[in-house]
């Protein structure tokens, strides 16, 4: 299926490895300008590195997304560098794990930047321009997490994903009558390189293969593939008529009914 993102520009953020890195991937596999950060200079150059062999045409920055006026600039950059940001998926994010009444306010207020604020910052930046447009298309990477009960130690996490997903859905109403589309997608457990259900698996083989068992009914983990194809179907034009959706990637994994 074509998905008709060809000349589409795309701004990644936190892109350099895992889900961000194959959502990327994705997108310029459909013919998007990328534009990619992160905050490690050497993987972020060698994911560019990846994409310009594939053939896509590659804007890459080393930041940090908390910082203050960062993402903004980064987004200024890849719109005189591709003429537009069509596409604006937000990927980072992060955890502290602990008691709700343990976790310290810095604990808090830190997770809130990344996983929340992060997110609000590049989309307060790319929104005007679309605006402007008539057209454009922003995903945020939630978790199944931000829609359930994630379990003892992941209040904080919990929350800010709850709440991206509340943003979105907020954002998507305000944003419908100038031809934006907002959405967010809940990846399950999804293993990769380096990731930390990776770690896991290396860790604790047995251990997680009773996980697997026990939580995933495809028997499987996921692949940060799979995220990559469900965002670029989201971003496209194919799905003109999803916003406001947050969409499980999870092989059945999660319990909610909603």
């Amino acid at each position: 299926m074509d998905l008709g993102l060809t000349g589409r520009p795309a701004a990644v953020l936190g892109s350099s490895r895992g889900l961000g890195k194959a959502i990327a991937h994705s997108l310029a596999a459909e013919g998007c300008p990328v534009a990619i950060c992160a905050r490690v200079d050497d993987a972020l150059q060698a994911t560019a590195k990846e994409l310009e062999d594939a053939g896509a045409q590659v804007f890459a920055r080393a930041l940090d997304v908390t910082e203050e006026g960062t993402v903004e600039a980064f987004l200024d950059a890849a719109a005189e560098r591709f003429g537009a940001v069509d596409i604006l998926v937000g990927n980072v994010g992060g955890n502290r794990r602990g008691p709700a009444h343990e976790l310290a306010a810095e604990d808090w207020n830190a997770l809130w930047r990344l996983n929340v604020d992060s997110h609000l910052r590049a989309a307060r930046a790319a929104v005007p321009a679309m605006i402007k447009r008539g057209r454009g298309s922003i995903v945020f990477i939630a978790s199944i997490f931000g829609r359930e009960a994630g379990g003892p130690g992941l209040a904080a996490y919990n929350a800010t994903k709850s709440a991206l997903i509340s943003v979105a859905k907020i954002m998507a109403l305000e944003l419908a009558p100038h031809g934006i589309r907002v959405n967010t997608v809940a990846p399950g457990s999804i293993r990769f390189p380096g990731g930390s259900w990776d770690r896991r698996c290396l860790d604790d083989p047995e251990g997680m293969e009773r996980f697997v068992e026990q939580n995933l009914p495809l028997g499987r983990f996921g692949h940060a593939h799979e995220i990559g194809d469900a965002v670029a179907f989201l971003a496209s034009e194919r799905a003109s008529l999803i916003t406001g959706t947050c969409l499980n990637v999870d092989g059945g994994q999660s319990r909610s009914l909603i």
